[in-house]
């Protein structure tokens, strides 16, 4: 059997479902919430490059180095997002969450937050990581600061880590959460999803 697997995780806001080509026009709708491809410090299709980006993400389950998922928000049923399993190490029983991004509509909700938290539940209790990691560009402060209220700690920063699409270069902030954590980290994320739910807030 693969180390990782297509497999839908399902929750209360959200649920995850393994990407498919036919989620082309569903994603291009999602991305232009916010036309977050104009978002310099990171990566999101526009819409004459989805095509594109899904087929890379598929070649790379194939070969099982990933495991990209849609986002589908269970309130509305569309397809909000995107994230993904990825530098899959098999033999060390590690992995990277990331290639993540939502409709502006749902950014700093219950989503992203549950979303973690079922990749983290599954990468930690089905899969038995004994590391899940993130990464991120020094200059995206909202995702660094999402990062570390996961509970994630910062392990340094990779200077001169990738060139970018405009030839600038990345300095990519490294996070992750160990085996050893993840109950603690559960147990803080479970808490934000319920003061959210009883409170009807973002988490």
């Amino acid at each position: 059997m693969a180390f990782i697997e297509p497999v839908t995780l399902g929750g209360t806001h959200a649920t995850l479902e393994p990407l498919a080509a036919a989620h082309h026009d569903a994603l291009n709708a999602a991305a232009a919430d916010g036309r977050l491809w104009s978002l310099w410090y990171t990566f999101v299709p526009g819409p004459d490059k989805m095509r594109e980006y899904i087929d890379t993400a598929l070649a790379m389950r194939e070969h099982g180095g990933a495991m990209p998922f849609v986002i589908r928000d269970n309130a509305s049923g569309e397809i909000v997002g995107c994230t993904r399993y990825f530098n899959v190490d098999a033999a060390n029983r590690r992995l990277e969450i990331g290639h993540t991004w939502h409709a502006a509509r749902v950014q700093r909700t219950a989503i992203n937050t549950e979303c973690k938290h079922m990749l983290l539940t599954h990468a930690f209790e089905s899969l038995q990581c004994i590391a899940v990691e993130f990464r991120t560009h020094w200059m995206n402060h909202q995702s660094r600061t999402a990062i570390a209220r996961l509970g994630a700690k910062q392990d340094g920063v990779l200077r001169n880590h990738q060139r970018m699409a405009d030839g600038s270069l990345r300095d990519t902030v490294v996070f992750s959460i160990i085996e050893s954590e993840w109950p603690t980290v559960r147990r803080h994320l479970q808490y934000q999803l319920d003061r959210a739910h009883a409170n009807k807030q973002t988490c």
